[in-house]
């Protein structure tokens, strides 16, 4: 966390020192324009917002390392593989719910394309899915 922090203060500050040299390179090409005619507007405030973002998440990294309490394994060099695998849940490998909850967003999905008159029936099949997929552990073989 560390070296990500690091690396995006440092890209922070790369993105903040183009905008300045961007922004002082449109004004000498244009010498016999104003200063403010002369600045490339979109290009300086987009370099100059690049740099800001890369500030936010350098600030938000750093904050996060302060308040992790420790070291994560993938900043330690003795750490093995399995150190950082966390505990993802139960997942039901058999389910079909999955596959018919994708079939009502492209249902839906193509009912903003195609016709408005889809777009109830794939609200319909998503709330048949989502209900099928939350109790498929209260009913049939695998039943609590």
């Amino acid at each position: 966390m560390r070296t990500n922090t690091g690396l995006w203060w440092l890209l922070s500050g790369f993105f903040l020192l183009i905008a300045v040299i961007y922004t002082t390179w449109s004004i000498l090409a244009h010498p016999d324009r104003e200063i403010v005619n002369a600045i490339e507007w979109v290009g300086s405030i987009a370099l100059l917002f690049t740099a800001l973002m890369g500030a936010l998440i350098a600030f938000y990294i750093g904050k996060v390392h302060q308040a992790q309490g420790g070291e994560l394994p993938e900043d330690t060099l003795t750490a093995d593989i399995d150190d950082g695998d966390p505990e993802l849940g139960e997942f039901s490998p058999w389910s079909w719910w999955p596959i018919v909850l994708a079939f009502s967003a492209a249902l839906a999905m193509i009912g903003l394309a195609v016709g408005a008159w889809l777009m109830p029936i794939g609200i319909c099949v998503f709330v048949v899915a989502i209900v099928g997929w939350v109790y498929e552990y209260y009913r049939g073989y695998f039943a609590r």
